[in-house]
């Protein structure tokens, strides 16, 4: 609770970005409530789950390193969201975020997997997956053919957006396994 209100009554009161601010502007004041807000978040209960995502990933921008011990949650519930916006918010911190090692690694890679080739994924969810998985390809080089392979599997199927960024990456890819890139 806050003097305020509660953060689910701030939450519910409006989808806005106007909205957001101000939740957020509440939490840099109080960090302390960062945790509760996150609590809101990983219930997986819309639409206050989804807008407490937005002023999650709001707050974890400006200070990356309150996100750092929620991290491996984060990934523990991705196969459990529902919405497009937790997916979005939660591969978009994860994409800014440095990656947890162990267990939840794998368990990542194989999601960002599954949601980049997944025709009902959104554009944003599929861009932030395509980022992830090139981050672990600079410490696990096998999986460099495989996301090449994977984004041009995709590529004439998605939309302008997708491709624009999927052959900025094939490009990328191509240069660092020496190979050349296909037309």
């Amino acid at each position: 609770m806050t003097e305020y209100r509660s953060l689910e009554d701030l939450l519910a009161t409006e989808m806005s970005r106007r909205n957001t601010d101000v939740v957020a502007g509440i939490i840099f004041q109080k960090l302390e409530l960062f945790g509760e807000l996150f609590g809101i978040f990983t219930r997986n209960e819309e639409p206050a789950s989804r807008r407490a995502a937005w002023v999650v990933d709001t707050v974890s921008e400006r200070n990356p390193e309150l996100l750092g011990p929620y991290l491996a949650a984060i990934i523990k519930l991705l196969p459990v969201f529902r919405h497009d916006g937790l997916k979005r918010h939660s591969m978009r911190m994860l994409a800014r975020s440095p990656l947890p090692a162990g267990d939840v690694e794998g368990e990542l890679m194989t999601i960002c997997f599954d949601w980049l080739l997944s025709p009902g994924e959104s554009i944003a969810t599929k861009m932030y997956c395509m980022e992830i998985l090139y981050r672990m390809s600079q410490t696990e080089p096998d999986l460099k053919k495989e996301l090449a392979d994977s984004i041009e599997w995709r590529l004439n199927e998605e939309s302008p957006g997708f491709k624009s960024r999927g052959k900025k990456l094939l490009k990328r890819l191509h240069a660092e396994m020496n190979t050349p890139a296909k037309p």
